[in-house]
């Protein structure tokens, strides 16, 4: 008996887009949907859109916006003692009430293993990434012997693109001062991450975090340690796999980049983004719950969500926050 929660109606349902009265239509990003609330609070509705190589899917993911944003909520309160961070409430599942912060438009990315996009430029021949030296001779999935920091722009239309901390200085990006606390925190969330992964049975193996100034202060801001920024292995198995070089066991989105790779798409120009299966929607839905439990202990509960009245909803809940 199939007991599963993603029904044809859910697959239907999805939050592709919020349209809440009363306000300035939102800004839109890959996913969440970013209200201004007076000066200095911003409504950030996670809708269940999803992306993967800079390209918004035609598909919606069952539930994807609750996942997120409930394990982006407990995520920060597990590290807003190394940093500020901007949440203020989370009112409703598919809802986070935060600061609004002025964005550093960098993506600092920190990797502790060569996987994904650092592989992809190990194996076309390339030593060095985002001014890191990469040693010599080492396979898919190996850890680095400490972990590294690749930051990437922060692109506001199509690719994020990859950038050296030298070239951050030197463009003037951010200042020397800044860059070297955002650094330094970023570090720390990381070991904290994998932390609370190693607890859990997984290894964090590379995140993305996003940061702001709020009245000057450094602000953790976005979302931590998702499925969305980052990307987990289960450790039981990683280093037989690693020894045999086969494909880790993981939970991320990297299965959803690797299916869209076998279906001739990377994102490059003349490709045609393909159709997602609701069999694979709904496979992405569960590697999304999973993580979700392993990370909290917490089975994830979907809240139903009447799409006719989401938008009065999401209407009273900024009026009481402005």
């Amino acid at each position: 008996m199939d007991n599963s929660p993603i029904t044809s109606e859910v697959l239907d349902n999805c939050i592709i887009q919020t349209d809440v009265p009363g306000g300035a239509p939102p800004y839109r990003g890959k996913v969440r949907d970013v209200y201004a609330l007076g000066e200095d609070k911003l409504g950030i509705v996670a809708s269940d859109r999803i992306s993967a190589f800079d390209h918004i899917m035609k598909q919606a993911i069952p539930y994807k916006g609750q996942i997120l944003n409930k394990l982006a909520a407990f995520s920060f309160g597990k590290v807003d003692d190394l940093v500020s961070t901007h949440i203020i409430d989370v009112p409703h599942p598919n809802v986070t009430i935060a600061k609004k912060c002025t964005p550093i438009p960098i993506e600092v990315v920190i990797r502790a293993c060569l996987t994904g996009h650092a592989a992809r430029v190990y194996q076309s021949g390339k030593r060095v990434l985002c001014g890191v030296d990469l040693p010599e001779g080492m396979v898919e999935n190996q850890r680095f012997e400490e972990p590294i920091l690749t930051p990437a722009t922060k692109a506001e239309e199509g690719h994020d693109e990859d950038i050296s901390e030298q070239e951050i200085l030197e463009r003037e990006i951010v200042a020397p001062d800044l860059w070297e606390e955002i650094r330094t925190r970023a570090f720390q969330i990381f070991e904290r991450g994998q932390q609370i992964a190693r607890e859990q049975g997984l290894i964090l193996v590379d995140t993305k975090y996003e940061f702001g100034l709020y009245n000057g202060e450094l602000t953790l801001i976005d979302e931590v340690h998702t499925a969305d920024s980052s990307r987990y292995f289960y450790a039981d198995e990683y280093e037989q796999r690693l020894k045999e070089g086969k494909p880790q066991k993981q939970l991320s989105k990297e299965f959803l980049r690797e299916w869209l790779m076998d279906h001739h798409f990377q994102g490059k120009e003349g490709q045609t983004l393909p159709d997602l299966p609701d069999t694979l929607r709904k496979k992405v839905f569960e590697r999304y719950a999973e993580l979700f439990g392993k990370l909290t202990g917490k089975s994830f509960d979907p809240t139903p969500i009447q799409l006719e009245n989401l938008n009065r909803e999401l209407e009273k809940i900024f009026s009481a926050h402005r």
